[in-house]
């Protein structure tokens, strides 16, 4: 009988999870549909360039390779935008 392999340790064998810092909703293409309420499961349009033509659906808890953080500013005017639609 040969013995049985031991396991890695669990944190040295998983990969890093990025989405739960690096999601959608700190994402500056990310375009929620309620900018003033929005959270991980918000739904909105992702506006970058190259995905655009494919007038993507994401929620704000998805991720990719193309994230950019949003900026704090950022979010005051998108917040503020919406306040002076709505």
């Amino acid at each position: 009988m040969s013995p049985i392999p031991q396991e890695a340790e669990p944190g040295k064998s998983l990969k890093r999870i990025t989405w739960q810092s690096q999601n959608c909703l700190a994402c500056v293409w990310f375009s929620p549909n309620d900018p003033l309420n929005a959270d991980i499961l918000e739904r909105g349009m992702c506006v970058h360039t190259k995905l655009k033509p494919f007038e993507l659906v994401v929620s704000g808890r998805d991720w990719c390779n193309l994230f950019t953080e949003i900026r704090q500013k950022q979010i005051d005017l998108l917040q503020e935008k919406a306040m002076n639609q709505g």
